[in-house]
């Protein structure tokens, strides 16, 4: 097979199409095109990203994407004992799993469970002591106050809340509307890739919305828009790649070392 790089320049040239034409195209810059048609593999942001923009450059040109990717493999990449572990997030340490199955319930979403398990146990307690009564008027009158007060409180929680199992279990929902091709890759708080490291386009993948109570997310630039349980999140526009952990509690940026990996 020709070079990688040729292939790629030489289809581009018989298309008499421009770098700036293709960076337009595909929202890959344009000197990390060049570096793909002159085979500069330490100019661009790793091996991942090499095989992502490889397959988009190709379909941009209409080439065998996956003859272009594969030869990449044989030619500049020695698998190693790492590629083959299994990927668990830098932050996670390795838990065993139940025997049985899918993975179990997350601790949080236990510990959620007897909070709410045990604050349903006193009210029940409350109402029934309230009922066998008695009690004089005065003190009578200050229970009430006092459930009118909770009622009060619980119904401004639930408004503030949106009223959402998913916050009182901590779950987040988020959903990836692509405005281009994005490279990327979703892995939840299960360990489970939800996105395993795809290059995402308009058209071609519809979005859907995922549930857990953590995620870690890699975006190969920012053309894409994020749903944090309903709420339109944009991506910042950046020259690397783009990390993000997700909980109920928001999104926080991830540093190079922290980011997760989908190949």
């Amino acid at each position: 097979m020709a070079e990688i790089g040729a292939t790629l320049r030489e289809a581009r040239m018989r298309a008499r199409i421009d770098v700036s034409e293709i960076e337009a195209q595909t929202k890959i810059r344009a000197k990390y095109l060049r570096a793909l048609e002159n085979e500069e593999w330490d100019l661009l942001p790793g091996p991942t990203f090499v095989r992502s923009f490889l397959r988009t450059y190709a379909q941009a040109l209409g080439l065998d994407d996956k003859a272009l990717v594969d030869e990449y493999r044989r030619q500049y990449e020695q698998p190693s004992e790492f590629e083959h572990q299994p990927v668990m997030s830098p932050r996670r340490s390795a838990r065993p799993r139940p025997s049985g199955g899918g993975p179990g319930p997350s601790r949080g979403y236990a510990i959620a469970l007897v909070v709410v398990g045990v604050v349903i146990v006193l009210l029940i307690v409350g109402l029934l002591t309230n009922k066998k009564g008695g009690g004089s008027p005065t003190t009578q009158a200050g229970s009430a106050s006092t459930q009118g007060h909770n009622r009060h409180h619980r119904t401004h929680h639930t408004t503030h809340s949106g009223a959402s199992t998913n916050r009182t279990i901590g779950l987040v929902s988020l959903s990836l509307h692509p405005s281009a091709a994005v490279y990327v890759c979703l892995i939840d708080a299960a360990g489970a890739k939800r996105i395993p490291g795809l290059t995402l386009e308009p058209g071609s993948y519809t979005p859907r919305a995922y549930h857990s109570t953590r995620f870690e997310l890699l975006l190969g630039n920012n053309a894409v828009t994020m749903y944090v349980d309903g709420k339109a999140q944009s991506v910042p526009a950046s020259s690397k790649p783009i990390a993000y952990s997700i909980t109920s509690s928001g999104r926080h940026t991830l540093a190079a070392n922290q980011q997760p990996k989908c190949e």
